[in-house]
């Protein structure tokens, strides 16, 4: 018996969908139907495509990241390998002047105490007789303020912070507001950003301030990462502990070849070490685990202790779900040399609040930072009055 052939034409998704069901209620007799629709009912547009890859990239963790961002340094390889392109001359000559250490200089805060000065202040002991009995003055802390400029981030995946037209227009007015660094999202499925913002933010900052640096943060796992961020004019480069693993000394050796500070992203105990013992200068603890794909606000606080005193050799960042002025000040006062904030500033009118948090009190040394004193200080040190003492005046 020849099967039967029955020819549907429609223009419904929906009737599609019902002769599907027919034809499944079908199977078991010889009868076969053939569905041919007059148009197509689902069309590939601009909103529909859009909406897959914001799917995809809400799915996206640091694993996915890091093999997309390798196949991307594959494609940005074969662009540069003229002797004569300016990111191959960056990553090949060295930095043959004294370095400008921008950065270090940006996020090292500290002042020294007026201590034996010509006031003969009784109060204050002789440096001399400090060195004596194996103590030397140590200096009031202030804290810097480093701003994360993106639009997204891979810890919130689907959540877009705020849209700017450029980068460069942020750091602009965070600097002129008192940051004291900006970083730089060049990852676009990540982060939004990309290359040429970095080159217009060095260009709009350098206008403005000769102090304030300017950082690029990208996944990095390539060298030539290193050359594009030295190219493009920046200060420095994030390198993620977790992402680079063991290759983490050599993107350290290179960086400082060419001249480009690093600022070490750490957030174990582990890794903290590690940076430590390959002597990085400075070093950021996030709350984030990028691997764990978690959040533990706490984080950086236990691990504070880990770090040299106030005016040591190591410079110390905190972040990663700092969303509050409290939650800043809780990090600075544990010992941190700085914070770094991005959610909470991006598209905020908060950003003036927590620059003011930062740049108008000072903090005590490190080494009393574990003393549980909650005490805050002005600009000059004078003890500055808490919500009690206001609520009395």
């Amino acid at each position: 018996m020849m099967p039967s052939v029955f020819v549907v034409h429609t223009r419904s998704t929906v009737a599609v969908l019902a002769v599907v069901l027919v034809l499944l209620q079908q199977l078991h007799m010889s009868t076969c139907l053939l569905v041919i629709p007059t148009a197509v009912p689902i069309r590939a547009t601009a909103t529909t495509t859009t909406s897959l890859n914001m799917v995809q990239r809400q799915t996206e963790d640091i694993f996915s990241a890091v093999h997309r961002k390798e196949h991307e340094m594959i494609a940005i390889k074969k662009k540069h390998q003229a002797t004569s392109d300016p990111v191959v001359m960056a990553m090949g000559y060295g930095e043959q002047s004294v370095p400008k250490l921008r950065v270090a200089r940006a996020l090292r805060r500290t002042h020294e105490d007026q201590v034996g000065s010509d006031d003969n202040d009784s109060s204050s002991m002789d440096p001399d007789k400090l060195k004596d009995i194996g103590m030397q003055p140590v200096g009031m802390r202030r804290g810097c303020f480093v701003v994360d400029i993106k639009r997204k981030s891979l810890s919130q995946p689907g959540t877009v912070y705020c849209n700017y037209d450029d980068a460069s227009m942020v750091a602009e007015a965070m600097v002129r507001l008192g940051a004291d660094a900006v970083m730089v999202n060049v990852d676009y499925n990540a982060y939004g950003g990309d290359l040429s913002e970095l080159k217009s933010t060095v260009q709009a900052v350098r206008k403005i301030s000769d102090t304030a640096a300017v950082i690029m943060k990208d996944i990095v796992v390539d060298e030539i990462q290193l050359g594009l961020a030295k190219e493009a004019g920046a200060d420095g480069i994030l390198l993620i502990s977790s992402v680079l693993g063991p290759a983490l000394q050599n993107f350290m050796n290179l960086a400082t070849i060419i001249g480009l500070e690093v600022i070490v992203e750490c957030h174990t105990k582990d890794e903290v070490d590690k940076a430590l013992e390959l002597v990085a200068q400075n070093i950021l603890i996030s709350n984030y685990d990028r691997v764990g794909q978690q959040y533990y606000p706490d984080q950086a606080v236990k691990l504070a202790g880990l770090f040299p005193g106030s005016g040591g050799p190591i410079i110390s960042l905190c972040g990663g779900g700092v969303c509050t002025t409290d939650d800043m000040k809780r990090h600075l006062q544990v010992g941190y040399d700085g914070v770094v904030v991005g959610q909470a500033v991006m598209g905020s009118t908060k950003a003036p609040e927590f620059i003011r948090a930062v740049r108008d009190r000072t903090l005590l040394p490190a080494e009393l930072s574990h003393w549980g004193i909650g005490a805050e200080f002005d600009p000059d040190g004078n003890i500055m009055p808490g919500p009690k003492d206001k609520e009395e005046v």
